[in-house]
């Protein structure tokens, strides 16, 4: 009879030892998911975003990932391109706009060849432009030197790390992953 008493038990701490690491994944995945500490005020509807990967105006860098020279934020973190968007116009706002966070602009980088511009988006808001590509961050980056946004297809296109010469870097099985925002 105790025996019996037992193993429920025992399989209950088996099923709760292996359900751990699921809680703890996604626990994971929605802090990353809610980490760009992103926020709508009301009236104007701009979003501002305070998450590391998040660029504000001013200096970028370029950074070596993947053999490729990209453009990163000052915190070292890549940026991309939408190709919906065009040179006058972002097509990420909402939902996509808190996964791939609009890099505020104006924005420079010392030493890179290209043209450095701005437009305005549909909130008002100013966004940096590199060659007439609207830039952005992308939250599933989580370190500096991540491109985990390179090369996916999410939020109605696809997603190009800035390479310093404004085309898309090729995409590499490494950096595609990431997740689909």
């Amino acid at each position: 009879m105790i025996r019996s008493l037992t193993r429920p038990k025992a399989r209950n701490g088996l099923r709760m030892l292996l359900a751990l690491p699921a809680i703890a994944a996604a626990a994971a995945v929605l802090a990353a998911c809610s980490s760009s500490g992103t926020s709508s005020t009301g009236g104007g509807g701009s979003t501002s975003t305070s998450s590391p990967a998040a660029a504000t105006a001013g200096s970028l860098k370029t950074a070596t990932i993947g053999g490729a020279t990209v453009l990163t934020n000052a915190n070292g973190f890549t940026l991309y391109s939408f190709a919906p968007d065009t040179s006058t116009k972002s097509n990420c706002n909402g939902a996509c706009a808190q996964n791939w966070p609009p890099v505020k602009g104006p924005a420079t980088a010392s030493g890179v060849k290209g043209t450095f511009g701005t437009i305005k988006r549909s909130d008002g808001s100013t966004q940096a432009t590199f060659d007439g590509h609207p830039l952005y961050t992308f939250v599933g980056d989580t370190a500096p030197g991540q491109a985990k946004g390179n090369g996916l297809n999410a939020a109605g296109g696809l997603w190009h790390e800035i390479t310093t010469s404004g085309s898309a870097a090729p995409v590499s099985t490494s950096s595609a992953g990431g997740g689909g925002y």
